[in-house]
């Protein structure tokens, strides 16, 4: 069944349909019809299927003419199916946008998001402060395909505007950088971007799906991210997806001809009446999300299964409920890890020493899920290794408690000093925060600690905090008082050995 055929009677299938839902609403029935029209079922059904019956030639032509679908229909589910069909509108709707493209992975979604837009000879113009593996995908692997990025030495808004020239297609950045936590001005860069005739692209992975952060609502014109991490929130499935804020004039700003340059070809699933007209001719607002579909997404085949969707419909669900308790559990853990006295430095946007922590409370509704911190005599592996509650793996969003060693793993591909542009030094250690208990969280490294034994000229030097813009020049920051409750220190004192 076809979610975008209209039944007769609307107002029975869709009696929501009028009002503008909130958020913790959206993320329960955005998207999706008040019971599935072919079954009456409540859960969105798994469409497990690779293709989809016509019910007779004329149909199946009418389909292939996506003139006549919106550019939105059930032909093979490579290029579309119901259930990730829900998905995508659901998600659509909390991160602000008019469309998305759900893809195979985070990375998946960022390379079609990004080569939708720029062809052999161009460039895209990108902050360092970004995660590892996507760092290596624009320099490495967009260079085979005759894509060129140019990193910015942080995310500052005049010197990313300093690289464009005239073959730059986008300005990249993600809402909170991985593993840095900066939170880059998205205003003043989307005013860049657009000044230049140009969108700006997000990675909002760590902005929980507009929970922690909505981009869009600050001029960005596409959002990436993995769905893989807080979407899924359970460490099950991988996904990724793309989301158009539906604003930016591709007409208009004369460096895209793939969106206002006549179809060529026998058309495909794109449509054979629309052979000699333009994407933005007929799609306008949603002109990218077709052409991803139609131009990327059918010939990579990197698709989002439907059993992986219905996994992240389900995600989405409790999404809001799970990231206040992560926030929650990430803020207490930073304020005790701050007043601890084997720990070097802490960085979380949620203290007031974080050099972005103003920036946060602009743009985010929480202050993340995640922090570092390193510990004095830099042996992080030996904390890694004591924790028992903590899973050691490459993967953040969980509701279970992850911990990592980036400098050894997500970002051991890059040159030292790109580690170390991007915030990442050998005693870093990634906090993944779950929803466990904040009690049991703090009592796990508390007893990890006990492992560590640091030289007495350890114990009293000053370390610099690399979160900060600068790092060499950075100067030590004054740790916030603990606020741990008593009860903590208690059970964590029935813990340790005397």
């Amino acid at each position: 069944m076809d979610f975008n055929v209209k039944p007769q009677n609307i107002d029975d299938i869709f009696p929501l349909r009028h009002r503008k839902l909130r958020f913790e609403t959206l993320q329960l029935h955005g998207g999706t019809p008040y019971k599935d029209p072919a079954t009456n079922a409540k859960a969105v059904p798994i469409y497990q299927t690779a293709s989809f019956v016509f019910d007779n030639s004329a149909q199946g032509a009418a389909l292939f003419d996506n003139s006549k679908t919106n550019g939105n229909s059930n032909i093979y589910s490579r290029i579309g199916n119901p259930t990730v069909d829900v998905f995508e509108k659901r998600v659509a709707a909390l991160e602000g946008g008019v469309a998305a493209l759900a893809a195979s992975s985070g990375q998946a979604a960022q390379f079609m998001a990004l080569t939708c837009l720029a062809n052999s000879g161009d460039n895209i113009v990108s902050s360092s402060y970004i995660y590892g593996g996507t760092h290596n995908q624009l320099k490495v692997l967009f260079k085979r395909y005759g894509i060129t990025t140019k990193f910015a030495k942080g995310d500052e808004p005049a010197a990313m505007e300093a690289l464009i020239d005239e073959n730059t297609k986008a300005l990249f950045c993600e809402s909170i950088g991985n593993p840095r936590y900066n939170v880059p001005d998205i205003q003043a860069l989307a005013d860049v971007a657009h000044r230049h005739g140009i969108p700006l692209v997000v990675d909002n992975t760590f902005g929980a799906c507009g929970t922690v952060a909505r981009p869009l609502d600050w001029g960005a014109d596409i959002v990436v991210e993995s769905a893989t991490k807080w979407i899924g929130g359970h460490g099950t499935t991988i996904g990724g997806v793309i989301v158009d804020s539906g604003r930016f004039d591709w007409g208009k700003s004369g460096k895209f001809p793939g969106f206002t340059t006549p179809i060529e070809g026998d058309g495909g699933w794109v449509g054979t009446n629309l052979v000699g007209h333009t994407f933005w001719d007929i799609f306008q607002e949603r002109s990218y999300t077709t052409k991803l579909r139609y131009d990327l997404l059918r010939d990579l085949g990197a698709c989002l299964s439907p059993h992986s969707a219905f996994l992240l419909i389900q995600g989405l669900e409790t999404l809001s409920l799970r990231v206040e308790r992560h926030l929650s559990n990430a803020m207490a853990l930073a304020r005790y890890l701050d007043a601890h006295p084997k720990v070097a430095w802490v960085s979380y946007l949620g203290l007031a020493s974080h050099p972005y922590h103003e920036a946060a409370k602009k743009y985010l509704k929480g202050f993340g899920c995640v922090l570092s911190f390193g510990v004095k005599g830099g042996r992080g592996d030996i904390i890694v290794d004591a924790l028992k509650l903590h899973s050691s793996l490459a993967n953040i969003g969980s509701v279970h408690s992850l911990v990592i060693h980036p400098w050894s793993t997500t970002h051991s591909m890059l040159k030292d000093e790109e580690r170390i542009a991007a915030g990442v030094t050998n005693d870093l250690i990634r906090i993944s925060v779950g929803t466990e208990h904040i009690d049991d969280i703090i009592e796990d490294f508390e007893v990890a600690f006990q492992a560590l034994e640091i030289p007495e000229e350890e114990a009293v030097k000053e370390v610099v905090n690399p979160s900060v813009s600068k790092i060499e020049d950075a100067a030590p920051k004054e740790k916030e008082k603990s606020i741990i409750p008593d009860n903590i220190t208690q059970k964590v004192a029935r813990l340790v050995p005397s």
